[in-house]
């Protein structure tokens, strides 16, 4: 179980959405070991990522054993900590930690639910989209809905915001979850009134409303906003995390698996969200890299759909009735055609 190769790549993603999310998209990374077994993970940071990967990373992994997953993550933080305790070596550090975690559960012959220690079964999902496709969400029976609202501002345009909740609201009726995702546009007395406005809705949360780093903003919103605040998607480490519910600045609290750490710390997460009572929904959760993490440790589990453009990732699990569960197959259930490797 020694690591002999380390690899990563960005897999050509037709439908990905243009910006960022392309040029520093997510990346695969591959771990090969002595025992002819390979790990597969999901990291992100395009070109810069892979450059993290194939160079600092590879200079602790090489030789290393692959079952000390958890070493391995200490270990790969402190070569890195000079730069990278945040953001893209981060990132890329994910996808090796998911990539060593898929090891550990192929070696055990196991799904990683189990190794999780949990059992295998179906958990609620939300669908994140636009206003045109909420009758085909409910058609497939999601239970719950997310709404990003883009570029849309609280204040000059507070009446088009309230009016497309009010229409969502009478589509869904009032049984299902309605939420709203502001993506970091917005100050704080704009999100108190859109907030102030929003609430006869019945939101089940309003997102991102504030830049990552407002905490003072954060901190007045979960005193005055009248709906829950979620938040910490662009968060990274259980230490960051802490942080944040040691203040107390969100209610919901949303990493995503791919960026902060990968499933090390997805796991210590979980644990300091029950030490300080608050809950954690996972961004992206109903891909593979979160979910069964979710289902193994989520006490009120509930699975956002994945990004639609990841076509390269086989076998990933399909919503059913607004369901979905991990496929039963060892480590993530998942697997990659070997063209994506071609030198």
């Amino acid at each position: 179980m020694i690591i002999t190769q380390l690899r990563a790549t960005q897999p050509d993603a037709d439908r990905a959405p243009q910006g960022w999310r392309r040029s520093l998209g997510q990346i695969l990374v591959r771990v090969d070991t002595d025992d002819g077994l390979s790990g597969y993970g999901v990291g992100g940071g395009g070109a810069a990522g892979i450059h993290v990967v194939e160079t600092a990373l590879r200079e602790v992994l090489i030789g290393a054993r692959a079952d000390d997953v958890e070493g391995l993550w200490d270990a790969m933080y402190r070569h890195t900590a000079a730069y990278g305790y945040k953001g893209i070596a981060m990132m890329a550090q994910s996808g090796v930690d998911l990539a060593l975690w898929d090891l550990r559960g192929k070696r055990a012959n196991k799904p990683l639910v189990e190794v999780l220690g949990g059992a295998n079964k179906a958990v609620p999902s939300y669908r994140t989209g636009g206003r045109n496709g909420l009758e085909e969400a409910l058609a497939q029976g999601y239970k719950a809905v997310k709404f990003g609202i883009g570029a849309m501002d609280a204040h000059a345009e507070l009446d088009a915001i309230a009016d497309l909740f009010g229409d969502i609201r009478t589509v869904t009726g009032p049984d299902i979850q309605v939420m709203c995702d502001a993506s970091m546009r917005w100050d704080v007395e704009g999100a108190l009134r859109a907030a102030e406005r929003l609430v006869a809705f019945d939101l089940t949360w309003l997102e991102e409303p504030l830049l990552p780093e407002d905490f003072d903003g954060y901190e007045r919103l979960m005193r005055e906003s009248p709906i829950p605040i979620a938040s910490g998607e662009h968060e990274y480490t259980a230490r960051g995390f802490e942080a944040l519910m040691q203040r107390g600045l969100h209610a919901i609290y949303q990493p995503d698996v791919c960026w902060c750490g990968g499933l090390t710390e997805l796991v210590k997460i979980y644990a300091l969200a029950k030490r300080y009572n608050v809950s954690v929904c996972p961004h992206r959760g109903g891909e593979v890299w979160a979910l069964h993490a979710i289902v193994a440790l989520d006490p009120d589990p509930l699975a956002e759909s994945g990004r639609p453009w990841m076509t390269w990732v086989r076998d990933q699990p399909r919503v059913t009735d607004g369901n979905i569960a991990p496929n039963d197959g060892p480590g993530f259930g998942v697997s990659f055609h070997d063209d994506l490797w071609a030198i």
